[in-house]
């Protein structure tokens, strides 16, 4: 079946670099002579039909912003076969022959939902915890990191003036990618995850041999999923004698302007998804492995785990001694 239109729309929690990918989606449709659609509000905006045409001048002036301009909303209603099959129907009596979702794992579901239904789609992983496998990274994970080390640097200036330790919480429930990244590149004392065990009370006892060394400040990243940040800082204050205060960036870490990076990716992967359906693929994630673009089943992808890079975290422990 020839694919001559399609829509898109944003699921899930918001990432830098969305707006990116929804620029590309409508840009390349329009390109390759498809008409194309937005769906406002994800999955809910698809049941209950709120749907617009898009044209060129539609994503003009978005690349740069952050967050979504067709929003995202949670939709149980989306879990059920009655609301996949009138999903489904406000996009056959349009014609919309395919749709590009854009999100994380549970929006990948549904994608693959809407496929049972007869809808053609395609997977585009917007999510700044990186946790999609089969690609290497995610569209907004570049910018969280980014935020979460500019954070960071601006902490250890009060942290050095006090004598103190920061335990820094970020995200990351079941993927500690987000502090992995950032814990390297600021160089952090001790980067706790949900995918490796780890001793606070070594933790502690390094952090009062350093202080009683000469050092003068200490920087803890914690992703959400091990505990909350509040409880490893008492931990640490009462184990170490030293001061330790903790910051929780929560969702400023989904917001602001992507960066180059994210910008690209989305606009890389937003093609590579509208020529996919073009080509008669459906069901499938689009990723970037090796500076390479790859397609794969979404049913593989939802019931996969991306691995953890144990290399990056030994790296991360022995240069933080």
């Amino acid at each position: 079946m020839t694919v001559k239109s399609i829509a898109v729309l944003t699921s899930g929690g918001d990432s830098q670099g969305m707006n990116a990918a929804v620029r590309a989606v409508v840009r390349s449709a329009l390109y390759n002579g498809l008409e194309v659609y937005a769906v406002q509000r994800g999955y809910q905006g698809l049941i209950n039909d709120d749907i617009r045409q898009m044209d060129l001048r539609s994503v003009g002036d978005i690349i740069q912003r952050g967050g979504t301009v067709l929003q995202t909303a949670r939709c149980e209603e989306m879990r059920t076969l009655e609301g996949q099959q009138k999903a489904a129907e406000n996009l056959k009596k349009r014609g919309i022959d395919g749709l590009v979702v854009i999100g994380g794992d549970g929006s990948y579901q549904g994608a693959h939902k809407l496929t049972l239904q007869g809808i053609r789609t395609m997977g585009v992983p917007g999510t700044i915890d990186n946790d999609i496998p089969f690609t290497d990274f995610t569209i907004g994970f570049d910018t969280a990191v980014s935020i979460v080390v500019d954070a960071i640097n601006k902490l250890r200036d009060t942290m050095t003036s006090h004598e103190r330790s920061s335990v820094v919480e970020v995200m990351g429930r079941h993927c500690g990618d987000i502090a992995l990244y950032a814990g390297l590149a600021s160089g952090a004392e001790a980067i706790l995850v949900p995918e490796v065990e780890f001793d606070l009370q070594a933790v502690a006892k390094r952090m009062r041999d350093n202080f009683e060394h000469g050092k003068k400040h200490s920087i803890i990243v914690v992703a959400e999923g091990v505990g909350e940040g509040e409880n490893v800082a008492k931990q640490l204050t009462e184990s170490s004698g030293v001061d330790s205060r903790v910051t929780v960036l929560g969702h400023i870490q989904r917001g602001g302007t992507p960066t180059h990076n994210d910008r690209v990716l989305a606009s890389r992967l937003g093609d590579f998804a509208v020529r996919r359906l073009i080509e008669g693929d459906s069901s499938k994630g689009v990723g970037l492995v090796n500076g390479e673009l790859v397609a794969t089943d979404i049913d593989k992808i939802v019931t996969s785990k991306k691995p953890f890079n144990l290399d990056m975290y030994d790296l991360a422990l022995r240069l933080s001694q």
